[in-house]
């Protein structure tokens, strides 16, 4: 017998943020904040050079900064 999220065609992952996505919204104001806080994320990287770290950078601005700049390009 498949899963149900597999039959969905979703992959285990995306199923389970899914299903905390769902929690947090059902709970009641004060604890659905506090939850949806602990559920945000924050990436950032840093490129190395001559075994040496750059700068660390927020993923989210530079993929934003990106996007901007190949949309930027493209108009005439």
């Amino acid at each position: 017998m498949s899963s149900a999220w597999k039959a969905a065609g979703l992959t285990y992952n995306r199923y389970l943020a899914v299903a905390a996505r769902v929690v947090r919204r059902s709970l009641k104001e004060q604890p659905r904040l506090q939850a949806e806080r602990r559920g945000e994320m924050d990436l950032k990287f840093a490129k190395w050079a001559n075994g040496k770290q750059g700068e660390n950078k927020s993923l989210a601005n530079a993929n934003a900064s990106a996007m901007a700049e190949g949309v930027h390009e493209q108009q005439p």
